[in-house]
């Protein structure tokens, strides 16, 4: 298998572990951590059976691109319940919702993947040497099939928020 490493301005900074999913492959269930001192998960998949999923990989919240990120996907599909988007990062819990409550987005999904890094590991995104998951975006349809991807090679890229939105209006 060949080495993959996301860059930084050109410059590898991480290799990356774990099979990126292609458009076709089935989403696999992994589950984070939404509370910081409980043991309360959420699974990506499972815990929201029946929705289209936006699921919306950052490396850190507490970064520019992380935070357009989050809040463009969250606030161009809120009131819409068919489709969830779930947002991932290593941040702890604590730190999730208090860049929650700064944000306005109170009611967004916020799961952890720094207590084991299961969710980065089963989406290939999980960037070994910082401890951090890669930018990413993952559109799954109700049935669980992946319809659209993009991992940025590049952790200071954003992502092309138009294919992705594109695919959640092509699944309604």
């Amino acid at each position: 298998m060949t080495s993959r490493f996301v860059t930084l301005k050109n410059k590898p900074v991480s290799a990356i572990s774990g099979q990126p999913l292609q458009p076709g492959d089935r989403a696999p269930a992994a589950a984070g951590r939404t509370k910081g001192f409980g043991n309360d998960t959420f699974d990506v998949i499972g815990d929201t059976a029946g929705k289209i999923r936006v699921l919306n990989f950052v490396p850190s919240l507490n970064t520019g691109i992380c935070d357009a990120q989050t809040r463009r996907f969250n606030e161009a599909l809120a009131g819409d319940d068919a489709v969830a988007v779930v947002t991932i990062s290593a941040d702890l819990p604590f730190m999730q919702q208090n860049w929650c409550g700064t944000a306005g987005l109170e009611g967004a999904i916020m799961v952890s993947d720094h207590y084991d890094m299961a969710i980065g590991e089963a989406y290939g995104a999980h960037l070994t040497d910082l401890r951090l998951d890669q930018r990413a975006v993952i559109v799954v349809d109700a049935a669980g099939m992946v319809r659209h991807s993009e991992y940025c090679p590049d952790i200071a890229q954003h992502p092309d928020y138009e294919a992705a939105l594109a695919a959640v209006t092509a699944l309604r």
